[in-house]
């Protein structure tokens, strides 16, 4: 089968497709026909050594890319009730140093990572839900708002964010939105009560304007650090979704670095959400495998509303 893989850290050119065996399943595990495959910013960083310099993974031989995936149960190993050959599922790879990654044409997974995909949604839809959704649901879990409080969310027209402005508003916490001011009716259309535009200004300030206590929290899928903190109330909760973008818990605030792991009863519940027309998938584009350099290129110039998909 063919698989995206690269064999040192550097830029897109170090991406190449090779030719490896069909991985087999063990106990507890399933193999994935894959559908379609996300391309995240941890991939670039994965790629480029970033991720190793940090000690989050060694590296130095062969690596695989890819968190999410889409497609069909074509064999379980002993143990596995979930899901049987033929389902279509949704899952994520939530290891960093594995030799094959879901950006290829099959991927082996724990039964714990994967859940029934969502009915009537195309696969490259799909397969944007598992990372993104599951970051911004453990999130939200972890800041244990109560209902009819305030968050902040940062970044909120990107992937992560885009489905934390949703999922908050469904559990009716008043969102207090920032991203580019051009994408103030996205955001209000995912349910932001209030929009702060990012720029050079106080986000503090602002957002205390609009809510003068400050928020009860603030779910930080851009990194703006302090600035976000300031508009969190004393004694309030701050998720930190970026590795290093945890600022100090000062005034007694919860501060939370948040890290994503794979989970099958929330990736359900996620897929359900979307399946109801509750979670709105965002595709800027789907690419076969053999553009994945050009969509690490695309990703790192910014500026994409959605993901970027590739498909084997």
């Amino acid at each position: 089968m063919r698989a995206l893989v690269f064999d040192s850290f550097g830029g897109p050119e170090v991406l190449r497709i090779a030719e490896v065996p069909v991985p087999a399943t063990g106990p507890g595990q399933v193999r994935v026909r894959v559908e379609a495959a996300t391309v995240h910013p941890v991939d670039l960083a994965t790629r480029s050594g970033a991720l190793a310099e940090a000690g989050l993974m060694a590296g130095g031989t062969r690596t695989g890319l890819g968190w999410d995936v889409a497609g069909v149960v074509e064999e379980t190993g002993p143990g596995v009730g979930s899901v049987r050959p033929g389902d279509r599922v949704i899952g994520m790879n939530d290891r960093l140093d594995v030799p094959l990654g879901t950006q290829a044409e099959h991927v082996v997974l724990d039964a714990h990572a994967v859940a029934q995909a969502p009915a009537g949604l195309a696969p490259e839809a799909a397969a944007t839900l598992p990372l993104a959704g599951l970051t911004a649901l453990q999130a939200l879990d972890a800041l244990a708002l109560p209902e009819g409080g305030t968050l902040l969310v940062t970044g909120a027209a990107g992937a992560v964010g885009g489905y934390a402005v949703q999922l908050a508003a469904a559990r009716g916490l008043r969102v207090v939105a920032t991203a580019r001011a051009a994408d103030e009716p996205l955001v209000r259309e995912l349910g932001a009560a209030h929009f702060v535009p990012s720029g050079p200004g106080r986000l503090g300030g602002e957002v205390r304007a609009l809510v003068p206590a400050g928020d009860a929290g603030a779910l930080a899928a851009a990194v703006l650090g302090a600035a976000a903190l300031d508009a969190v109330r004393t004694g309030g909760a701050f998720a930190a979704l970026v590795a290093g973008g945890a600022p100090y818990p000062l005034r007694g605030i919860r501060v939370v670095p948040v890290w994503v792991r794979a989970d099958a009863d929330r990736l359900d519940h996620l897929a359900r959400l979307a399946e109801a027309g509750a979670l709105t998938p965002r595709v800027a584009d789907a690419l076969p495998l053999a553009d994945a350099a050009k969509a690490h290129r695309r990703l790192a110039e910014g500026a994409l509303r959605g993901r970027l998909v590739l498909v084997p």
